[in-house]
């Protein structure tokens, strides 16, 4: 079982990290412009000539767009994984250690936000602040920072508990010590496993947006996008929707198996 476990992080690892050199390689790969459009070659199939992945309903070779759209998409979701971080670690590191009236209020709003569906939440936001990437970005890591703010916030209550804590403060160590000498490293690895398991969550959901027009706009080479482009010919050419479809899941599956992988390392109650 544990050889089985193995072979699946590794996949995911290897998954994860081809798709990240394609991503960082396309400018270097030898592709059609990802908006050059073809309207004779219009919902071409795959493996026609010069379309190894076909072509969308204005003629655009699927291959380019997929490759150029893998950097818009991991683009958005490194960066709102990053933003929620740092976010939901502050929140979280702040009211686990410090307690009292903070953590109660600040958990209180955490609980609002965790009301909401996600996605529904994300909607609102990026209704508000209008269209487009950036904004998609940041509904995404607002939605998001509950999850830091609860995990980080559980890892610092026990931390805070612990013997060594203790014998910090009986030396007459400052909070502000005890909290980057002993609280913060104890944090990283926990820290590490809810990164790499919300990566999918944040691109899934930043394509959600894209898909029902809130997130990338045309004619910007996205998966999401791809994929509401694609919805209209689902029943006479489905590999333009299929396309983008398979590459969503296959990050997300390896960022995830990345992740599982990460977790069973760093927590020792799952070694």
């Amino acid at each position: 079982m544990a050889a089985d476990r193995g072979r699946w992080r590794a996949a995911g690892a290897a998954l994860t990290l081809l798709i990240v050199a394609v991503a960082l390689l396309a400018p270097a790969l030898p592709l059609a412009a990802p908006n050059r459009t073809q309207p004779s070659q219009r919902l071409a199939p795959p493996l026609t000539s010069g379309y190894l992945l076909g072509s969308d309903h204005l003629g655009r070779d699927l291959l380019s767009r997929v490759v150029w759209g893998s950097r818009v998409s991991l683009t958005v979701g490194v960066l709102a994984t990053l933003l929620a971080m740092v976010a939901g670690a502050a929140m979280g590191l702040v009211t686990g250690f410090y307690g009292g009236v903070t953590d109660n209020l600040v958990m209180r709003g955490v609980d609002l936000i965790m009301a909401f569906p996600y996605i529904l939440l994300a909607m609102l936001l990026v209704a508000a602040l209008g269209p487009g990437l950036v904004n998609a970005m940041i509904a995404v890591a607002v939605v998001n920072v509950s999850f830091y703010a609860r995990g980080i916030r559980a890892a610092v209550l026990l931390l805070r508990e612990q013997e060594f804590v203790e014998a910090a403060r009986a030396v007459g160590s400052s909070e502000g010590r005890i909290l980057r000498i002993h609280i913060l490293p104890g944090i990283v690895a926990p820290l590490l496993a809810f990164v790499s398991m919300n990566l999918g969550i944040m691109i899934t959901e930043s394509a959600g947006l894209s898909f029902i027009g809130l997130g990338a706009q045309p004619p910007t080479a996205d998966w999401g996008t791809m994929l509401a482009d694609g919805r209209q010919f689902i029943t006479v050419a489905p590999h333009v929707a299929a396309i983008p479809g398979i590459a969503i899941f296959m990050l997300v599956l390896g960022c995830n198996l990345v992740g599982e992988g990460l977790r069973d390392r760093l927590d020792p109650r799952l070694r």
